[in-house]
């Protein structure tokens, strides 16, 4: 599937424009089948709610709209959503280190898109070399973008792709979804593009964690 910059002057700052659109990921093979028409997969009454709600809220921002002639078809998946770790009493009053859980997550079960997808293999940074970078500088800033993925629309011939089902319709992306094997280098290619004349002197980009460093406060602003 291809990913493009195209409306950039309302998405991403005008003067990224120009930047190189990264280039289409097509399937492994045009011979590869598509996956059979999945029946919606059995949910937990208590996850209805959860998966109307965020069918709701990506309806409502405009980043999947209803379809019903795809031919690829995935299923939705509900997971929890883990948090940060602290240390619980067990019965033999021993401390045990336990992963907080914050709520549920609606996933998308692409296996069977990404195993018929040609990989892209843009590299991602190593952290190794970018801590190192960061070493010895007297101020950071570190920000975390928002709704990433998202920024990035899919080509509307590769939409009928990302359909999913679930208990209130079949449903495809407008904007890049999270589970799709080449999205994270296809988003690393868009950060790099767009902050390539700041990284690994006043800036690491890793995905959308960004880390902004200097010798001088007015430096990083």
């Amino acid at each position: 599937m291809s990913a493009h910059l195209a409306s950039a002057q309302t998405l991403l700052p005008a003067h990224l424009a120009s930047a190189q659109v990264p280039p289409p990921v097509y399937l492994a093979s045009a011979q590869v089948p598509p996956p059979a028409h999945l029946a919606s997969a059995s949910l937990n009454p208590n996850m209805f709610d959860v998966v109307k709600k965020e069918v709701l809220k990506l309806l409502d921002a405009g980043l999947i709209y209803p379809i019903s002639d795809s031919t690829w078809v995935s299923l939705v998946q509900v997971i929890l959503k883990k948090g940060g770790m602290t240390v619980v009493t067990n019965e033999k009053n021993e401390l045990i280190p336990t992963r907080t859980v914050t709520g549920w997550r609606v996933c998308i079960d692409y296996r069977r898109l990404n195993g018929a997808t040609r990989k892209d293999h843009f590299p991602l940074p190593f952290i190794d070399q970018m801590l190192e970078r960061l070493s010895g500088q007297q101020f950071y800033c570190f920000l975390d973008g928002f709704s990433g993925y998202f920024q990035i629309p899919i080509s509307p011939e590769d939409q009928e792709k990302t359909t999913f089902t679930c208990p209130y319709g079949t449903f495809a992306y407008w904007h890049m979804p999270f589970g799709l094997c080449n999205a994270p280098a296809t988003f690393q290619r868009c950060m790099m593009a767009i902050f390539k004349d700041m990284i690994e002197t006043s800036m690491e980009v890793f995905m959308d964690d960004f880390s902004v460093f200097g010798s001088a406060f007015d430096h990083c602003l």
